[in-house]
């Protein structure tokens, strides 16, 4: 783990579905550091869902309540699970690079497909009635402009995947 050391901060981007929230315990378990996941921050300080948030207010409120949890949290010593729509925020995405590596769980389309059943309720930062398949072809090309290391998570255990990820920061 001394190598790690040099990351005090670990960031996970990617999909609804890519694991981060299961991932990222794991990792921070592995790694020595704490976990926080950003939607989580964003419930508690707001009292609410993502969901109720996006209903009542829309999704770009909800992508610029994560831009402020972004910039004003501490992370220091963490594993961080971000939001999916994070990469949509160049002032959080810039803040989270200073903070350490970036790393994007990929999971394909079809992949995600399989393991998102609840797409219409999830909380997910959308244009109302965008499809899954829409959201997915807008980000990917994001999470591959701020990621610095990509772990394909397609056919792997979050074990499998934490371990990949330990390896791509020691080289």
């Amino acid at each position: 783990m001394s190598q790690l050391k040099d990351h005090q901060v670990i960031v996970l981007i990617g999909m609804p579905g890519s694991g981060k929230s299961t991932i990222g315990p794991l990792l921070a378990k592995t790694s020595l550091r704490d976990f926080i996941d950003t939607d989580l921050l964003i419930q508690a300080r707001h009292n609410r869902s993502l969901q109720d948030i996006v209903d009542q207010e829309g999704y770009q409120v909800l992508r610029q309540i994560e831009e402020d949890v972004l910039v004003d949290a501490d992370f220091e010593n963490r594993v961080i699970a971000t939001g999916g729509s994070v990469v949509y925020s160049d002032a959080g995405m810039k803040r989270l690079a200073s903070l350490g590596p970036i790393v994007h769980l990929d999971v394909s389309l079809a992949g995600l497909l399989k393991r998102i059943h609840n797409y219409e309720s999830r909380g997910i930062a959308r244009r109302p009635g965008q499809s899954l398949e829409s959201l997915y072809e807008e980000r990917q090309a994001l999470y591959r402009r701020y990621a610095d290391i990509t772990i394909d998570c397609n056919n792997s255990t979050p074990e499998e995947c934490v371990d990949s990820i330990i390896a791509s920061l020691r080289r």
